[in-house]
């Protein structure tokens, strides 16, 4: 597995690995490439099966940045399920506040739904702190979102 920077070529693989893993939450492959191709952002994939180091393996995760000021948020992060666990999504996250420190963001913000606490113990692990609710933010389930950031200079 490596981590590299995503690009517009990787839209079909990311909008179908979102489409698998949050089904009716999932972004559609529009919104994916707005993502990818917009200001202000950094996005990663995780990738298996490396052709001779071109990173042009299957992609089985991803995890995007966007840092406007000393703000950043954590668009989004996925790993395929047979991964999750090894530490795949440390290393997007790790790399991901690497970059929002190189920006100079002063905190990072992010949402995950309250009923997955794997990642929100990821999180926490990473010294984010749960700061608020949104509610009923994930439809149409209506699940709520918890608000978690974390202080990039209390860290440095």
């Amino acid at each position: 597995m490596i981590l590299r920077d995503a690009t517009t070529a990787d839209l079909d693989q990311i909008a179908a690995l979102e489409a698998d893993l949050f089904g009716s939450d999932a972004w559609s492959r529009d919104i994916v490439r707005e993502e990818l191709a917009g200001e202000h952002r950094r996005y990663l994939v995780l990738v298996d099966g490396d052709v001779d180091g071109a990173g042009e393996g299957a992609i089985r995760g991803y995890a995007g940045l966007l840092v406007v000021g000393t703000d950043g948020d954590i668009q989004t992060i996925a790993v395929a399920p047979e991964l999750r666990g090894a530490g795949h999504g440390r290393a997007l996250m790790t790399e991901l506040l690497a970059e929002a420190a190189r920006r100079g963001a002063s905190q990072v913000f992010l949402e995950v739904r309250a009923d997955n606490p794997p990642a929100r113990g990821l999180y926490a692990s990473l010294g984010f702190v749960e700061i608020g609710v949104r509610p009923k933010y994930y439809q149409p389930e209506g699940i709520d979102a918890i608000v978690m950031q974390l202080q990039l200079k209390e860290q440095q």
